[in-house]
């Protein structure tokens, strides 16, 4: 029965997630909350998982959450669920790409669909920011060793010298660092 609720809850965040995994996010926080399946920071472990590893963040995602709540069928089922409007999608819209396109409200539509997509992912950077930088052991505090290095590499992305360096090793630095001094509320 939890495989059959798997595919359908990420059948549902694939339906209405538009612009990327991380437009995801925010109805991973709405399944954390109705499910249990896993707690805001298990969310945030997900996030920097999926961040550092190959492949689309959501089908990561997916999958980590699958796994956590189903084992191994779980996590096979969710990115299932979470790919299957897309694909449905796909194979419609590739059937009539070159008639819709030429009509202007379904390229108004697409337009229209932009500002959701952006305050989609700007919710899911504001939620992985308050999680990220702010403690709830003893009330809402300032996390303050991940606020230091938060603004450390920052600095060091914008340095002259580092700008040129791939992003993904600023994520690797940081990860190891969160490890080393176990940075978790």
């Amino acid at each position: 029965m939890i495989l059959l609720r798997l595919y359908w809850e990420f059948l549902l965040v694939g339906m209405f997630s538009m612009g990327g995994g991380m437009a995801t996010v925010p109805f991973l926080f709405d399944l954390s909350a109705r499910t249990g399946w896993f707690t805001t920071a298990d969310l945030t472990t997900m996030i920097a998982i999926s961040e550092a590893t190959p492949g689309p963040i959501g089908i990561n995602m997916a999958t980590y959450v699958g796994y956590v709540s189903a084992g191994v069928p779980g996590s096979v089922i969710a990115p299932l669920g979470l790919v299957t409007p897309a694909v449905i999608i796909i194979l419609l819209v590739s059937k009539i790409l070159n008639t819709l396109w030429q009509n202007p409200k379904i390229q108004g539509l697409f337009y229209a669909l932009r500002p959701a997509s952006v305050g989609l992912i700007g919710a899911a950077a504001f939620s992985v920011c308050a999680v990220s930088l702010f403690s709830t052991k003893a009330g809402l505090t300032i996390h303050w060793p991940s606020l230091l290095l938060f603004a450390v590499m920052l600095a060091a992305m914008n340095l002259p010298k580092l700008k040129k360096l791939p992003a993904i090793l600023f994520i690797a630095i940081s990860a190891v660092v969160g490890v080393v001094f176990q940075m978790v509320d």
